[in-house]
């Protein structure tokens, strides 16, 4: 069992939830504030989405990654951020014409779903490791074994660590692709992302087979979605994995309750130290990460 946890908090991610919690932040300012609260909560890593103050829809525009992160940096907790690098994947297709690509596409290359990394260098960038049926309807997330390749080799050339997010069991095995590659800086991160429809399920077995199968010295973490979130906090810690709770996940404390994120962290750290494990700092944290000194 892992003894010493790091707790994550992803704040908003892009899904459509603004609509169904007040809670979800939406402007850079909002963003950076839940962000800070959660590591006042305990949390020692927050993974920053933008999105469209206008629209609260998802968003890959620059200046509002600068917004937040620079509001986080300046603030006086400490942190490490962790921005995603997964939004430009997006391929909506017309079922009845699939050569057409329709209204919600929004798909570059590997790099250039990067800009906000280039210019903000965080401690901590994502890399979704491979396409995946998003759901219901007809939306693919495209992320090739060729786009990857060239995504890590230019964090890698950054200095920035990659959180390499894994939905399904064909991610893993190319995930360790990149590692034996030497694309990926030791020690090799993973997240292990269950119960996204169409990944893989948020089930205990299916969790344990995918942690026998990461390379030695890995460090890892998962989550589930929605109610199984705190299920999972359990989980993850039993097979000797970190944590990762947040509104991008979940969006209620408890049935009929709506949360916010730092509520989450302080729900997640109540079963980490009930569990007889103690929560790591963002030192500790940077350590088990061999993270670069900023």
């Amino acid at each position: 069992m892992n003894r010493n946890v790091i707790i994550t908090c992803a704040l908003t991610g892009a899904g459509d939830t603004v609509g169904r919690s007040e809670h979800v932040p939406v402007t850079p300012e909002q963003i950076a504030e839940a962000g800070i609260a959660a590591a006042r909560a305990g949390a020692a890593i927050v993974h920053v989405h933008v999105r469209d103050p206008e629209t609260g829809k998802g968003s890959r525009e620059v200046a509002y990654y600068r917004e937040a992160v620079e509001i986080i940096r300046a603030s006086d907790v400490d942190v490490i951020v962790n921005t995603t690098a997964g939004m430009g994947g997006d391929l909506v297709l017309d079922p009845q014409h699939p050569t057409s690509f329709v209204e919600g596409t929004d798909l570059v290359s590997g790099v250039e779903r990067l800009a906000h990394v280039e210019e903000l260098l965080p401690d901590i960038c994502t890399l979704d490791c491979g396409s995946l049926n998003f759901g219901e309807g007809s939306l693919v997330y495209v992320s090739t074994p060729d786009m990857l390749r060239e995504g890590a080799k230019r964090i890698q050339e950054l200095g920035v660590r990659v959180e390499m997010e894994i939905f399904d069991t064909g991610h893993l095995w190319f995930a360790k692709e990149l590692v034996a590659e030497g694309l990926i800086d030791s020690p090799a991160m993973f997240q292990l992302c269950m119960g996204i429809p169409y990944g893989a399920p948020a089930d205990p077995l299916t969790l344990q087979s995918m942690v026998a199968q990461l390379p030695e010295g890995a460090v890892w973490a998962s989550f589930a979605l929605g109610p199984m979130q705190m299920p999972w906090v359990a989980q993850s810690i039993l097979l000797g994995g970190h944590v990762r709770v947040g509104l991008e996940d979940n969006l209620y404390l408890r049935k009929g309750v709506k949360a916010t994120n730092a509520q989450l962290v302080e729900q997640a750290r109540t079963i980490v130290e009930g569990m007889g494990a103690k929560v790591a700092t963002p030192d500790e944290a940077r350590e088990i990460l061999k993270l670069k000194a900023r």
